[in-house]
């Protein structure tokens, strides 16, 4: 592990614009936490927020009480948890993507190769994009980012996981439930498993993301708060548009309900099975397998059922190899 302990090092730089004036959000210390492809990955370790202008200054005293509460929610980014980047490979996109940009689109600066779906800092860059400022702006992602080695007998293995949150209708658990109109799921992620060993090179991915109808929970004191499902007569079409979004962006796609099928969550079973007969077909399959009955807390050795299961489409739709050309 590396550690920079420069101050105010423009590692990268967002920008944001509140009632009274702008603000510089500055990585100012980051954490080398492996390398991806052969490049380093740094994890944000510290973030400093730098007002740009003095306009606070003349303003009256009720503006100041409205710009210091907007001020509070700002700073809640200093804490944003799992951000990490790259100086020279982009964490925005799966190596399947990175190997199949063009060009033209490989002498683009980060940022503009960048998916636009896990770029953290997408918003916050539009200002500083709009003055040129490319030298200071990079490809930001929050998730979760692991790399190791291992052995196979005499073989080393170097793998790594990566997970990119998506920046489309993010929150907390609970509070963040199901799709928008627009079939855009609760805290979708994608996971990318990448092994190389031998001089090959293979990437697995995979998604996750709320039930994608319309339906929400009522936060309270109790250990499952109540749901309720939002204006059922839609969830076809959001179901529909869901799912026609993922086969465009991923190919062939298998969707494993892990809810439980009786009790409360057993509505939400229903309504998704029901809605996914009008889009199931050869490219887009549907499985429910009660995770909780089957495998409880402990049992985990018990997914070798679910493996059996979705065996077929694995094989079928196999993974990424690369050899070294």
């Amino acid at each position: 592990m590396c550690k920079c302990n420069y101050y105010y090092a423009l590692i990268a730089c967002l920008y944001v614009c509140m009632l009274l004036g702008s603000y510089l959000i500055v990585i100012t210390e980051r954490e080398c936490v492996g390398s991806y492809l052969g490049h380093p990955i740094y994890k944000v370790a510290s973030l400093k927020i730098l007002p740009c202008d003095h306009s606070l200054n003349n303003s009256s005293a009720e503006q100041k009480k409205v710009e210091a509460e907007f001020s509070c929610l700002l700073k809640l980014a200093e804490r944003t948890p799992g951000l990490y980047f790259s100086y020279d490979t982009n964490l925005t996109l799966s190596v399947q993507r990175l190997n199949t940009l063009g060009d033209e689109s490989k002498l683009l600066p980060l940022w503009r190769q960048a998916e636009p779906r896990f770029l953290w800092n997408n918003y916050l860059m539009e200002a500083l994009i709009d003055n040129k400022l490319d030298p200071f702006l990079l490809p930001v992602i929050q998730g979760s980012f692991h790399h190791f080695q291992t052995a196979i007998g005499r073989d080393i293995i170097d793998v790594t996981l990566i997970a990119r949150r998506c920046t489309r209708r993010n929150g907390t658990r609970m509070w963040r439930r199901g799709a928008d109109s627009d079939g855009y799921v609760a805290n979708f992620v994608e996971t990318e498993q990448v092994v190389q060993m031998n001089g090959f090179m293979a990437s697995f991915v995979q998604v996750r993301g709320s039930i994608p109808f319309l339906w929400e929970q009522t936060v309270d004191l109790t250990y499952k708060p109540k749901f309720e499902i939002l204006r059922a007569e839609e969830a076809p079409r959001v179901v529909e548009r869901h799912f026609l979004d993922l086969r465009k962006k991923y190919g062939n796609v298998l969707a494993v309900d892990l809810v439980n099928k009786h009790g409360g969550e057993g509505r939400l079973c229903e309504n998704f099975g029901n809605a996914m007969q009008n889009v199931a077909s050869d490219d887009i399959r549907y499985l429910h397998f009660d995770f909780h009955r089957i495998c409880g807390h402990v049992h985990f050795e018990r997914l070798s059922i679910l493996f059996e299961q979705i065996e077929d489409f694995l094989e079928k739709n196999g993974y990424l190899l690369l050899n070294e050309k």
